[in-house]
């Protein structure tokens, strides 16, 4: 008993240490902004409530620096349950697309248009997934 109480006090703080000095995120709302699906899965993106003014495209939303949003994999149809992972959001300089950067995963960016299209977020299984236009839900 010893044993396992001591491996379990070194594991905290380790813990403890590993994270000294991160901050908790705050407690916001989020708001789905788009939604893509493919043949395996559905991909969804939301970001914060906070930047959002209205429900008609990129107008309506506070891009004008990239923010940390979140991802949704939706793999339930192929028994593997949902991903949700944090993302970082960006208006492309031509403001004729959003990129959507999984660095939790080191994937590479995505870049989707406004308008909505055909896009690859990840080679496993979001390939090909058709997006509805931006914040048009």
């Amino acid at each position: 008993m010893r044993l396992c109480t001591s491996t379990l006090l070194i594991a905290a703080i380790t813990w403890l240490a590993a994270n000294a000095g991160t901050q908790a995120a705050p407690d916001t709302g989020m708001l789905r902004v788009l939604s893509c699906k493919s043949e395996d899965a559905t991909m969804e993106v939301y970001l914060p409530r906070s930047v959002i003014k209205g429900r008609d495209g990129i107008a309506n939303v506070d891009l004008a620096q990239p923010l940390t949003g979140a991802y949704v994999l939706d793999l339930s149809s192929a028994g593997k349950g949902k991903i949700l992972e944090q993302v970082r959001v960006s208006l492309t300089a031509d403001k004729q697309a959003i990129v959507v950067t999984q660095f939790t995963r080191e994937l590479p960016p995505t870049r989707i248009p406004l308008a909505g299209g055909t896009v690859d977020f990840d080679k496993r299984f979001a390939e090909q997934a058709k997006c509805g236009a931006f914040n048009s839900e």
